[in-house]
C-alpha cells in the first residue's frame, strides 16, 4: 500500500522560509517521480514542482522558479521543498504526489498517489 506523508506545513510571515518534507512508502522510490501541488481555497489545484525519478530532472512552475527547491533524498525515501521568499499568493494546501512511467509530469492527473496535504499560510 502506498503512502504519501506530508509534513512541514504552517505560518510564516512575508519573506519568510518554510521547508515541507514527503515521506513515501509502499513504492520503488528510486523508480517514482515525485511532485508537489498547491490548492488554495476556491481554486483547481496546480503544478508547483517534479523531481523525475532519474534524480536528474526537476522542474518548477513559473510562479515558485528561484523561490523554492524540490529535493529528495533516496535513503529515506523523502522528497522536500524549500520555500523561501514567500508571498501571501503561497498560501494554500501543499500536497505530494506521486507516479511511476511516463506521462504529463505537471498535471495533477498524472499522479495516482497523493498525500494528505498540509497546510501552508503566509501572513504580510
Amino acid at each position: 500500500q502506498v503512502q504519501l506523508v506530508e509534513s512541514g506545513g504552517g505560518v510564516a510571515q512575508s519573506g519568510g522560509s518554510l521547508r515541507l518534507s514527503c515521506a513515501a512508502s509502499g513504492i520503488s522510490f528510486t523508480a517514482t517521480t515525485m511532485a508537489w501541488f498547491r490548492q488554495a481555497p476556491g481554486k483547481e489545484r496546480e503544478f508547483v514542482a517534479y523531481s523525475h525519478s532519474s534524480g536528474l530532472i526537476t522542474n518548477y512552475s513559473d510562479s515558485v522558479k528561484g523561490r523554492f527547491t524540490i529535493s529528495r533524498d533516496n535513503d529515506k525515501n523523502t522528497i522536500y521543498l524549500q520555500m523561501n521568499n514567500l508571498k501571501s499568493e503561497d498560501s494554500a494546501a501543499y500536497y505530494c504526489a506521486a507516479r511511476a512511467g511516463v506521462g504529463v509530469l505537471t498535471s495533477p492527473g498524472a499522479y495516482p498517489y497523493w498525500g494528505q496535504g498540509t497546510q501552508v499560510t503566509v501572513s504580510s
